[in-house]
């Protein structure tokens, strides 16, 4: 399915509703993000999967979910400031009719600039001003450690400058959750560190399958799922993303849980199979 810049996919989950709704999409070297894969083993395997070659273009997928009279949306997008094919999600939200002062509940999954940067618009201002803010307490510390800065590779500490500043607009209104915790009504919290630190996803429980807003834990499609043991230099402790993926692929294969991935096409939103010893993302229909 090619990417839509506007929105999405509507589904029921339990007595809500989850909306995605596109921020745009990143454009990310493929060298960064599998520096241990062989070269030629790589480009096999996207050309096998027809994949580019050179960079991916990773779509933006933000997810609300509209239960009784609360209005949530987990993640952000990356505003005006860190590149120009993203930073939709405004004027998405407007097409789809929905006005960022009805928010009133924003949660992160992590801090990463694509995630976190649209929390302001352009004058600093809070887009979501009536809504109260959660944030792993794991991830609120370190991004806020007198030592963030020095902990990370000098082509990220943008990163690290950006979360300070976006942490100091919201730091009268955030909460610290918890892995285990429920967030809202019928929302757990669960533990997805590797990526970064203090990373979660949210699983919305449903009546039947519940939904897993998994933000970055799986960041591709055909590669998280067919070698979720690929180191990712996008992680910031690759090994224990490893780890993260082969327990999470099990669980939600276990559970016949749906799943929205942030960076996946098809809106984000499907299911998990095992498959070939691996597994498979199947998106719905």
């Amino acid at each position: 399915m090619p990417f839509r810049s506007l929105a999405v996919t509507r589904q029921q989950v339990g007595d809500g509703e989850l909306i995605v709704i596109s921020d745009g999409a990143l454009s990310l070297p493929m060298n960064f993000l599998y520096p241990d894969v062989p070269k030629e083993e790589l480009e096999a395997f996207l050309k096998a999967n027809d994949l580019p070659t050179d960079a991916l273009q990773p779509p933006c997928n933000v997810t609300l979910l509209r239960q009784g009279d609360r209005l949530a949306i987990f993640d952000v997008g990356s505003g005006a400031n860190f590149m120009p094919t993203a930073g939709k999600l405004l004027e998405n939200l407007a097409a789809a009719d929905i006005d960022p002062a009805e928010v009133t509940d924003v949660l992160f999954t992590h801090a990463h600039p694509d995630h976190l940067w649209g929390v302001t618009d352009d004058f600093d201002e809070l887009v979501f001003p009536e809504a109260r803010y959660q944030i792993g307490e794991a991830e609120w510390a370190y991004w806020s450690s007198k030592d963030a800065l020095e902990s990370v590779p000098a082509d990220r500490q943008t990163f690290v400058v950006g979360a300070q500043n976006r942490f100091a607009a919201i730091e009268d209104k955030v909460e610290m959750i918890k892995p285990g915790q429920e967030v809202l009504a019928g929302v757990e919290a669960i533990d997805t560190s590797g990526h970064t630190p203090g990373h979660l996803s949210f699983l919305v429980h449903g009546q039947g399958a519940g939904t897993l807003i998994g933000g970055d834990a799986l960041s591709h499609a055909t590669i998280s799922f067919q070698h979720p043991e690929w180191r990712s230099g996008s992680d910031q402790d690759p090994d224990k993303g490893v780890e993260m993926r082969r327990r999470l692929l099990d669980r939600l294969v276990a559970d016949k849980l749906h799943l929205i991935g942030y960076h996946f096409d098809h809106s984000g939103a499907g299911a998990v199979e095992a498959k070939d010893g691996a597994y498979a993302f199947v998106p719905l229909a």
